[in-house]
């Protein structure tokens, strides 16, 4: 497979060095996120050399904020974040939460075609879960408001665990609707090919007599 410049000059600003079976999943999984996208409605961004910032390194660049080994993408989607990290970390199980059936049909398809051993699919709104399953990190790039966030995907962190949501603008009006049991740190992110603000919220509960 022929390098891929854009994504391997990207992932080097990151800091992600990846090896070459999993850059050729990350380009795999782009042109299968075109190629569905064009039928599905799954993104809006269709041209393949604009999806490498705007897809793959805007959700790789949460990498070093994800937390324990175990991480649930909410509101998944097309997968994004959770392929992408899931491709860069083998180790890392992830659970992509999408409920609705076409994009969950394409999910299962491309955890197929890449062989992602380390991911499953639940076709469930993220309310619906339940069993007592935990995880370490839930993340979500396109789930709504920090507070609707927290207050559906909240009861799923592990202890110690922690809820990682992408943001464009610094996202303080959203923060000051979190009530008080929540800690919240913003981290600003630089991602390679985009020319705006990009923040990543992480939020965990706060410890018993904080």
């Amino acid at each position: 497979m022929a390098p891929d410049e854009p994504l391997d000059a990207g992932l080097q600003s990151l800091g992600l060095a990846l090896p070459a079976h999993a850059r050729g999943q990350l380009t795999a999984y782009r042109d299968e996120l075109a190629r569905w996208g064009r039928v599905h409605n799954l993104t809006a961004v269709l041209d393949p050399a604009r999806m490498v910032p705007v897809h793959l390194l805007d959700s790789l660049a949460l990498a070093p904020l994800v937390r324990g080994r175990t991480l649930a993408d909410i509101g998944s989607g097309g997968g994004l974040p959770g392929i992408p990290l899931a491709i860069a970390d083998p180790d890392l199980a992830v659970t992509l939460v999408e409920p609705r059936a076409k994009r969950a049909l394409f999910l299962e398809h491309v955890v197929r075609l890449l062989g992602l051993g380390n991911v499953i699919v639940e076709r469930s709104r993220v309310e619906d879960l339940g069993g007592a399953t935990r995880y370490d990190t839930l993340v979500t790039r396109a789930f709504g408001s920090l507070a609707g966030f927290a207050g559906a995907a909240g009861r799923l962190a592990a202890p110690g665990g922690c809820l990682l949501a992408a943001k464009g603008r610094d996202p303080a009006p959203e923060i000051a609707e979190l009530g008080a049991e929540w800690v919240v740190e913003v981290v600003p992110l630089v991602v390679p090919g985009i020319d705006a603000e990009r923040h990543a919220v992480r939020i965990e509960r706060r410890a018993r007599g904080e």
